[in-house]
């Protein structure tokens, strides 16, 4: 981590973020394989669910409303943190009882927030329940910003 004493100029402090896709991996347009960062500060929003400002849950059973709130949860975590979606650097999605054809739902969601050019590092996993029954999506993400 750069210190105010070890001489760093203020271009070394702003964020660098490269996305890699190495050659042998898998191209996938809706993530980068390896993204690397370098920034001033870098921001761990926690693991985000569908539940409005007040608590109270947002798309009871309905996985594409649940996974909207999500990413509007995570914008809003993302903001107040001085961060956006484009710095967003790594992604991890907890699905309840995963099924395949969820990655389209939840992709959907997704794209309407997070860059579609240099789309963040990213993990899909599916679990057999989260914090509360009816919560179906999590979603916690990293960021680096200057």
């Amino acid at each position: 981590m750069l210190d105010v004493d070890d001489g760093a100029t203020k271009a070394e402090w702003m964020t660098e973020i490269e996305h890699l896709r190495p050659t042998g991996l898998a191209n996938n347009p809706t993530y980068t394989q390896v993204v690397t960062g370098r920034g001033a500060r870098t921001v761990y929003v926690s693991g985000q669910v569908a539940i409005d400002a007040e608590g109270a849950l947002v798309g009871g059973g309905d996985l594409a409303s649940q996974t909207e709130q999500v990413m509007v949860n995570l914008g809003i975590a993302l903001a107040d943190a001085g961060a956006s979606f484009d710095d967003v650097v790594k992604i991890v999605t907890y699905v309840v009882d995963y099924q395949p054809e969820h990655r389209a739902i939840i992709g959907k969601a997704r794209g309407r927030h997070l860059p579609t050019d240099n789309p963040p590092a990213s993990t899909l996993v599916g679990v057999t329940a989260l914090a509360a029954p009816e919560y179906l999506v999590e979603i916690e993400a990293v960021a680096i910003t200057d």
